[in-house]
């Protein structure tokens, strides 16, 4: 039986993947490296140790990552002072009906605590969550099983007793190898080949998941 929820926060949670996309290809562009769309796809709540590796593989060892980084995080951070966040349609139903079923959730972001909980606390979600568990807080991040691991453990859970949501090739890689139930709710891409055998299932839209949910909680 399901007892716990386990989501990604960016591209699920709130509509901030497309940020993050955006400012990752203008960043680079800023310090001169033709960084497109697909390569910031690529990266998506990827830990730094491997996306590093990844942008290397493309642009060269001399990548300077850190810069390109700090640029990205400046203009975003700008952005979102400026106009907002937004929230993926049917998160509030979602995290309103969990709640309801007594059903535990934790966050599982790539994104830094302090930052993903100001988000939150910004659309008025934080408080659905039972824990916020950051890639920052285990040794390994995505697509390493770590955080899910973690989160699971955080909510005194086993990870096969919990739902996991993510919308990335990354992060599905992670719920699976950690043993929770992975559902995908499609959000820049759709389910490559490789990634479908990984998941428990495909919802359309965070209300798909109600669903999903609800008929584990049936048995």
């Amino acid at each position: 039986m399901i007892k716990g929820v386990i989501s990604d926060m960016d591209g699920v949670i709130l509509d901030s993947e497309k940020l993050y996309v955006r400012f990752w290809c203008e960043a680079g562009r800023f310090y001169g490296y033709p960084l497109e769309e697909f390569h910031a796809l690529s990266i998506r709540s990827m830990a730094r140790p491997y996306a590093v590796e990844r942008l290397k593989g493309f642009f060269g060892e001399n990548f300077d990552y850190d810069s390109v980084r700090n640029k990205r995080v400046e203009l975003m951070d700008a952005y979102v002072e400026k106009n907002g966040i937004d929230t993926k349609s049917g998160a509030e139903e979602l995290l309103r009906y969990l709640k309801e079923n007594g059903i535990k959730t934790a966050l599982a972001t790539a994104t830094p605590a302090d930052r993903a909980k100001r988000y939150l606390e910004m659309v008025g979600l934080l408080e659905y969550f039972d824990e916020v568990c950051s890639a920052r807080m285990v040794k390994n991040g995505k697509p390493a099983p770590d955080i899910y691991l973690y989160a699971a453990e955080r909510l005194k859970l086993n990870p096969a007793e919990c739902i996991a949501l993510e919308d990335s090739p990354n992060g599905i890689r992670s719920a699976s190898a950690a043993g929770c139930k992975t559902v995908m709710i499609p959000d820049l891409d759709q389910p490559a080949e490789e990634i479908k055998p990984l998941l428990f299932g495909v919802a359309d839209g965070l209300t798909g998941v109600i669903g999903i949910v609800g008929a584990e909680i049936r048995g």
